[in-house]
């Protein structure tokens, strides 16, 4: 027997199948989607690989090198994954090798250890376990082992557990276990004034089935004290043992819940989804609208059909409240996926999915890859987001690799938002995707009043640059009336500049074309894009003056200028300085919702979050997102104006917007205080069909870059030249040019944008640029190809 091998060596020259002889030990165990490490290249070298095929036979006509041994005892990737892998491949021009590991969690693409653990008293005894629990296993078991531990691992008297060197370690806890006595005898041995000792026996007589008990629960719920508890296991009546337990993601407190009536639209939203079987379902719905109810409930019908069902949100700020609420309805079926959990935490997750304990997975972007099996459902909730493309290999977006399970588990995809993506909006349309609206919020209550401040006009203007009058007087209002306000500006930090007002230096980070930022309760400057940081200066470096200032603006600065207007305020700032410690979200999100007056942030708080009291948001500039160079700043202007304002007045108050802005008359931001997202639509669909823009095109940006600026400049012209034969009318060729960072951690990039329809030849000519990558890495090159980039430089 024969398996076909991908190898973790990431190179085009190694980007198919390598033919490995399979040892007869392990012919009968071997399967597709397990880990092996087998020897490659002129050295010989261990390296770990993926078992892609099985066959009886070889095309190759070598000598054929034997698998050295396994990694796993059960595929870490099904067939469903491995196809999945296969097509993303081809779809993001990235190595097969590379997007297999993207759908594993980190813990499993590192350096670990493996380990038995025995079951069962008979193999606890085995000469293999020698009387011990557990056993560390090497790399290089005999193959007769390996095959006599994948035996026990099928007949469940064994389980294998991974142990990382140095990183996330499994969690262990004290339990106090029961053992073999009579306990009802063992009371007469104790004397009278041991009534605590007593109590404790009780425990176990009581309750016959209890084995263990974990020593937290006994000290902190049953309230024994640890001088109690080592008495009885002095005596040898109890034993205190260490246990690996599983990590529970930590998430908002919330209690069981029900489902609720639905209203009308809802019922006939609901009807429409479990109806749709393999169909894409638009679900446009205003703020309030009750998106997530009807998520919950249709996720609640496909688990009574014995399926399972995934749910992606964008950001990880929305993750403990969408959490909260599915485990409210769903408990312990829930599994959650994001990036700011520990790397025991989210293999341990992934773990209870891919065991079947977890039939419900919650989740950012990444989640779309977890091992489910029979998908009934997958919900991407705000789809619009641009958090959902990733930004490096595998450039993957996780709508599309939804689209795809979708199909191969012929179920409803769910594309939930207020303001969908115009490209999803078109599909919608024109019935590709089936359109459902829902345009009444579930209480009856009217869209908050929103109000544009031209911040042009002096008369809107006070002695603090950033907060308007009309601002200044709602804040006063809303403190008085004990409710909440959410600021958005999105800009993290004091200031955008540091500027010295005598010759105009302004201090540049040395690694890339970009000012520095002013973090001033750090003290430092930082470069957003590579991380560099230095003090904050006195006097300025080029003339030695002591006038500097800071320009622009940041959320620290903002945070100052809050409390100077509102001294006796309680602000929560949200944005990723404060928000890097692990749980930073779920702290701060509870902390407003039980004690703060302000929640000022970035766009992580303007969408998904839930706060009954809020009853004002405040934009403090809503040109940040309109003023960038990109194509679709308009439409991201309009979203993320319409989910702020959608986060007032969500309960039984009156909520109310104020939009500060320097453009007042721009379209974007008129329909998003109006909530018309069909006239908005109906305008930027004009704009990008004049201008040659998705969805009327398909978008693929190719970077390259390089040290020295002319020989970027060189193979990008080169590229750019090789593409241009395949091209077809209407279809065009942007560039090569500079993005408008040119330059980032010293590496020079300039850019070529194609603007194409379905075009066969185009794709065989860009997988052939992807070939020569190789050769042009060597000499310093960097070439990243993004298939539907989500944004532009």
């Amino acid at each position: 027997m024969y398996a076909q091998i991908i190898v973790d060596v990431p190179t085009q020259q190694t980007n198919h199948s390598f033919d490995y002889l399979v040892p007869a030990a392990l012919q009968d165990t071997i399967q597709k989607g397990m880990r092996v490490a087998v020897p490659f290249g002129r050295s010989q070298r261990l390296v770990q690989g993926f078992v892609v095929d099985l066959s009886a036979s070889t095309k190759f006509g070598g000598s054929i090198k034997p698998i050295d041994h396994l990694l796993d005892f059960e595929p870490v990737l099904n067939e469903e994954l491995l196809q999945l892998s296969q097509w993303l491949a081809q779809q993001t021009f990235s190595f097969w090798i590379s997007c297999m590991q993207t759908m594993l969690p980190n813990i499993m693409r590192a350096k670990y250890q493996k380990m038995a653990v025995a079951l069962t008293a008979s193999i606890k005894a085995n000469a293999f376990f020698q009387g011990q629990s557990t056993k560390i296993l090497d790399n290089k078991l005999p193959l007769a082992i390996q095959k006599q531990l994948i035996t026990w691992k099928k007949h469940e008297v064994i389980d294998i557990k991974y142990l990382v060197k140095n990183q996330a370690q499994p969690l262990k806890q004290w339990f106090i276990k029961r053992k073999d006595y009579d306990y009802s005898k063992l009371l007469t041995q104790l004397r009278p004034q041991a009534k605590k000792q007593r109590q404790l026996l009780q425990l176990f007589i009581d309750q016959p089935q209890l084995r263990t008990i974990s020593l937290q629960t006994l000290l902190q719920e049953k309230h024994f004290t640890a001088a109690t508890i080592n008495a009885v296991v002095k005596k040898g009546w109890l034993a205190k043992v260490k246990q690996v337990i599983w990590r529970k993601p930590t998430t908002v407190n919330e209690g069981p819940t029900h489902a609720l009536q639905l209203t009308l639209q809802q019922q006939a939203a609901y009807r429409r989804i479990i109806a749709a079987h393999d169909q894409v379902i638009l679900l446009e719905g205003i703020t309030g609208s009750g998106k997530t109810e009807v998520y919950l409930q249709s996720i609640q019908y496909f688990l009574a059909q014995g399926k399972t069902a995934l749910m992606l949100v964008p950001e990880i700020a929305l993750t403990p409240q969408m959490v909260a609420q599915v485990r409210g309805r769903f408990g312990q079926q829930v599994a959650v996926l994001h990036s700011g959990l520990s790397k025991g935490e989210r293999y341990d997750e992934w773990r209870r999915i891919e065991t079947g304990q977890a039939q419900v997975v919650v989740g950012a972007r990444s989640a779309v890859f977890a091992p489910l099996k029979n998908i009934g459902i997958i919900i991407i909730d705000e789809e619009h987001e641009v958090s959902y493309k990733q930004d490096e290999n595998p450039r993957y977006h996780a709508r599309d690799v939804a689209l795809w399970r979708g199909r191969y588990h012929h179920c409803p995809v769910v594309l939930g938002s207020a303001t969908p993506s115009l490209e999803s909006r078109a599909r919608g349309q024109k019935q590709v995707y089936q359109l459902v609206q829902l345009t009444q919020r579930i209480n009856q209550k009217a869209l908050p009043q929103v109000e544009i401040v031209d911040l042009r006009q002096n008369s809107n203007l006070t002695s603090q640059p950033d907060l308007s009058l009309p601002l200044v007087k709602a804040l006063q209002e809303c403190q008085q009336r004990h409710e909440q306000a959410i600021l958005l500006l999105n800009r993290r930090g004091f200031a955008s500049c540091l500027l010295c007002r005598e010759c105009g230096y302004v201090p540049h980070c040395p690694n890339c074309d970009i000012t520095l930022t002013v973090h001033l309760q750090e003290h430092y400057l930082m470069c957003h894009y590579c991380g560099h940081k230095q003090a904050i200066m006195k006097t300025c470096p080029r003339c030695g003056s002591h006038k500097l200032r800071f320009g622009g603006t940041g959320t620290q600065k903002v945070e100052q200028q809050l409390h100077s207007i509102l001294p006796q305020a309680r602000i929560i700032r949200m944005d990723n300085d404060t928000t890097k410690r692990k749980n930073g979200h779920l702290q701060l999100l509870n902390q407003f919702e039980h004690e703060g007056d302000i929640l000022l942030g970035t766009q992580m708080i303007a969408k998904g979050l839930d706060f009954p009291n809020v009853t004002l948001v405040g934009v403090i500039n809503a040109d940040t997102s309109l003023v960038i160079n990109d194509f679709r700043s308009s439409e991201r202007t309009f979203q993320l104006l319409t989910q702020v304002s959608g986060r007032a007045g969500r309960a039984q108050k009156t909520g109310k917007v104020y939009i500060q802005t320097y453009n007042p008359q721009h379209y974007a931001i008129q329909l998003a205080a109006q909530q018309d997202y069909e006239k908005f639509y109906q305008q930027e669909m004009l704009f990008r069909h004049q201008s040659g823009y998705p969805p009327y095109f398909y978008l693929i940006k190719i970077s390259v870059s390089h040290h020295s600026q002319a020989q970027a400049f060189k193979l990008a012209f080169q590229i750019a030249q090789q593409i241009k034969p395949v091209l077809n009318p209407p279809e065009q060729l942007l560039g090569p040019t500079e993005p408008t960072i040119a330059r980032i951690k010293n590496r020079y990039s300039y850019q070529i944008v194609i603007k194409y329809r379905i075009n066969p030849n185009l794709l065989k000519t860009l997988h052939q640029i992807v070939n020569n990558v190789q050769v042009d890495k060597k000499r310093g090159f960097l070439v990243a190809i993004d298939n539907e980039p989500q944004q532009m430089e």
